[in-house]
Order: C-alpha cells, then sequence, then structure tokens
C-alpha cells in the first residue's frame, strides 16, 4: 500500500525557506530562463510562419511566376532563383500553373519509410515519441520520453525525419524529428525521395490543406485513420528539380534554427527543475546558480 499523509497532517509540516530577499531573487533568475523559453518558443512559431507564407507564395499563389510575367522580380526572390523561374503561366488539365512545371501527387516526392522494431530489441534509452507527445499545428516537437518501458512494435525514425500522425489526423499532428529514436505505429515517417524534395515535403504535409485531405479520408469511427497509399496520391504542381532545390536552401536553416531552439528548451528547463530545490535549501550559492543560467541563457 502506497503510504498516505493526511491534509492535515501537510499542514502542520514544518518546512525552511530562505529570507524574502533571497526568494525574490531565486525568482528572478529562474524567471529569465523561463523568459528566453517563451521567447525561443515564440521564435518557432515565426520561423514556421515565413516558412509556410514562403512555401504558399511559390508554390500555390505562384506569386514569382506572375511577378516574372509582369516584368517585375517577386519580392524577396534572389537573383538565382529568378532567372530559374519561367516567365509566363499555362493551362494543364483544366488548371493554371507555371510553364514547365506539372501535375504530380504527394508520393512524387516522399516514401513512407517503415523500419519497425519488436519491444525487446528497442533501446530503452533512445528517445520516444508517441501520439501524445506531438504538439498540434507545430512542426516543433518539443517532447519526447526516455527510459521508457514499451510493450508494443514501435518505427525507428532519424533526426530530420518528417513524423504524421495518422490516427485522427484533424488533430494536425506533424513535426520534424528533432533526434533520432523509436515513435507509435500510429505516426507516419515520412522521407523525401530526392534531398532536394525536403522542403516541399515539411512545408506540404504540414499544410491546412493536406491534413483536411487527410482528415476527410481517415477511415473507422472511434479511432479514425488515413492511410499512406491515400496520402501518397495528394495532388500537387511539381517545379523543376533546381527551383525545388533552391527552397529547400531557403527553408533548411529555419528548420534548423527550429530544431536548435527545442534542444535549448529542454536543456533549460532541465536547469531550472534542478536549481531550484537546489537554490531554496541553500545546497547550491545564488552566485554559482546565476553563473550557470548565463552561461545557458
Amino acid at each position: 500500500m502506497a503510504p498516505y499523509v493526511s491534509l492535515t497532517a501537510q499542514r502542520q509540516l514544518l518546512i525552511t525557506l530562505p529570507d524574502i530577499e533571497r526568494q525574490c531573487a531565486i525568482g528572478s533568475l529562474l524567471g529569465a530562463i523561463d523568459d528566453k523559453i517563451a521567447l525561443n518558443r515564440r521564435m518557432n512559431h515565426t520561423l514556421e510562419a515565413t516558412a509556410a507564407a514562403l512555401f504558399r507564395s511559390w508554390f500555390v499563389d505562384f506569386d514569382p511566376v506572375v511577378a516574372k510575367a509582369e516584368g517585375r522580380r517577386g519580392i524577396g526572390v534572389p537573383p538565382k532563383v529568378q532567372e530559374l523561374l519561367p516567365n509566363s503561366l499555362a493551362e494543364v488539365e483544366g488548371a493554371t500553373i507555371p510553364l514547365g512545371w506539372h501535375a504530380a501527387a504527394f508520393g512524387d516526392i516522399a516514401k513512407s519509410h517503415r523500419d519497425f522494431v519488436a519491444p525487446r530489441d528497442i533501446d530503452s534509452s533512445l528517445p520516444y515519441i508517441g501520439m501524445d507527445n506531438m504538439p498540434r499545428c507545430s512542426i516543433a516537437l518539443d517532447a519526447w520520453e526516455t527510459d521508457s518501458t514499451l510493450d508494443s512494435s514501435k518505427a525507428r525514425y532519424r533526426r530530420g525525419d518528417v513524423l504524421f500522425g495518422k490516427l485522427r489526423p484533424y488533430f494536425h499532428k506533424v513535426g520534424i524529428a528533432p533526434n533520432d529514436g523509436v515513435c507509435s505505429t500510429e505516426i507516419l515517417v515520412l522521407r523525401p525521395i530526392q534531398p532536394e524534395y525536403y522542403g516541399l515535403l515539411v512545408m506540404m504535409a504540414s499544410s491546412v490543406e493536406f491534413v483536411e485531405y487527410a482528415s476527410a479520408a481517415a477511415e473507422g469511427t472511434r479511432m479514425p485513420r488515413v492511410s499512406w497509399d491515400y496520402l501518397a496520391r495528394y495532388p500537387l504542381v511539381l517545379p523543376p528539380l533546381p527551383v525545388a532545390c533552391e527552397f529547400t536552401a531557403m527553408v533548411q536553416p529555419m528548420f534548423d534554427r527550429i530544431v536548435g531552439n527545442v534542444h535549448e528548451n529542454r536543456t533549460l528547463a532541465a536547469l531550472r527543475d534542478t536549481l531550484l530545490p537546489q537554490l531554496l535549501s541553500g545546497a547550491i550559492r545564488l552566485r554559482d546558480a546565476e553563473r550557470a543560467v548565463g552561461a545557458a541563457v
């Protein structure tokens, strides 16, 4: 039987607290860590929104091509990219798309990587990502478990893979894997067929339109799931490989910064949780804690 302490007994417990001045100093110090964590999260939101806006401009609205057709350069379009773009649009199968681009499907740029592993073969120290660990509407996957006891088969993933929650896809759980590890088999592990398509893969799989497409086809009453075969048929307009390569080159630093901020936030949160009891108990001096925080922040 687990030990029990009544509420009455808890109220009678004696605790030792530092003086109010020291408490305020501790709060200010740890608050700096919380502020940095919040700043990193806002930065990740901005970076993702910037990449999404660029993706929509180039590959949905075709703004740079329209601008070139009108004799001007698109806003924020590098000269090298400007040279690669056509200067007109064409009708293809009833749709107006850039000249030289063609109708394709999601399966032409991405593949579902299936590397399943039995529980007995899983290193318990590997990071584990389940559906509950994935945030909604954010490619910044900032939560995972370690030292987990897993009792069912899982899927291996590696850092940079795109993880897509196929269970109840309307929850919009899609993100960039921040490390090597294993994940629930309810999560699809996606990789580009060619590295040049990586930027397209990330932004397309995380787009509202793609998630709505997946949600409309999810099968099952209580636990609806979408299949990879259906996702692979999602229609898209595919640019020439050099254009896709330039897009990936532009958004890759944004993705790298997002993943870097995720790891920094976990380090900062662990530091905060370690320092708090040590500072309150006097096990560590405030000056030493300030140095540790200064080095991390």
